[in-house]
């Protein structure tokens, strides 16, 4: 089985690991309500966009564990279903993520990425926790314009066009 994979920072919120088997057990008890919602929706786009995301690996023959660990006093899990499923797409590739990343966007069931309500918050409240790289939908460009220049040349914001073109943009080379 692969070293845990997910969504890395020095300390990674979200873990996966994947062996042989099928479905996804999270590690987390209790599991908040928002999380398992989170890995529901990661996981369902993990099984639809397969051949995009994992090529001609199986992601059905795999059993995946999952853990959110809360780096603040947000518990819930609420919105992580993007960083779920690239953190379960990292684990079944056997690819490890980019550290000083973090990643936004709140995924639906039908694999769309829900536009970002306050990017300029999210940004500032990114450099405040010390990444080094901001992974953002690309609906969100525009509103960025409003960033304060002190703020946009202290992180690398990267953005991505739909979940595939994310876990590109995430995993090391």
């Amino acid at each position: 089985m692969p070293a845990g994979h997910g969504i890395r920072k020095s300390d990674s919120p979200i873990e996966a690991t994947s062996g042989p088997g099928s479905g996804v057990r999270i590690l987390n008890a209790p599991v908040p309500p928002a999380f398992r919602e989170s890995v529901r929706y990661g996981e369902q786009n993990l099984y639809s966009q397969a051949k995009r995301l994992v090529g001609g690996r199986d992601p059905r023959s795999h059993k995946f564990s999952v853990q959110m660990r809360a780096m603040d006093t947000d518990r819930s899990g609420y919105a992580l279903g993007l960083p779920v499923l690239l953190a379960l797409s990292g684990s079944l590739m056997e690819r490890s993520t980019k550290g000083g990343l973090i990643i936004v966007g709140s995924l639906n069931l039908g694999g769309s990425v829900e536009m970002i309500p306050n990017p300029v918050a999210i940004a500032e409240l990114a450099v405040e926790k010390g990444a080094a790289q901001l992974l953002m939908p690309i609906s969100a460009r525009r509103q960025l314009l409003e960033l304060p220049d002190e703020m946009a040349t202290k992180i690398n914001i990267v953005f991505y066009s739909d979940p595939a073109d994310a876990f590109m943009k995430t995993i090391l080379e």
